[in-house]
């Protein structure tokens, strides 16, 4: 499975963007898919995670402002992001772990200015 990941930028802080990830084939809606980010310096950290369609988790630090969903008719998984902040900066990794296996996208970078 390939994950082409798109949707990043710069945006000034209280701002908005959206990520989208499109699988290359089929993922059943049950088969679990996010998005991670890595910070420069910093660990790849968990951002938002769906499965089946309902059954969402995000980070801490994310909560409230982030939201992951998909349009399983295109394969692809979005996150909707808003109130953005400086820390946020980061590249963001789409994610999918069908048939027990983990696959990451190229990742996009998202630039946050103060």
């Amino acid at each position: 499975v390939q994950l082409q990941a798109s949707g990043g930028g710069l945006v000034q802080a209280g701002g908005s963007l959206r990520l989208s990830c499109t699988a290359s084939r089929t993922i059943h809606s049950s088969v679990v898919m996010g998005w991670y980010r890595q910070a420069p310096g910093k660990e790849r950290e968990l951002v938002a995670t769906l499965r089946s369609g309902r059954d969402a988790n995000y980070g801490d630090s994310v909560s409230g402002r982030f939201t992951i969903f998909r349009d399983n008719a295109k394969n692809t998984v979005y996150l909707q992001m808003n109130s953005l902040k400086p820390e946020d900066t980061a590249v963001y990794y789409c994610y999918a772990k069908p048939d027990g296996v983990a696959y990451w996208g190229q990742g996009t970078l998202v630039t946050v200015s103060s």
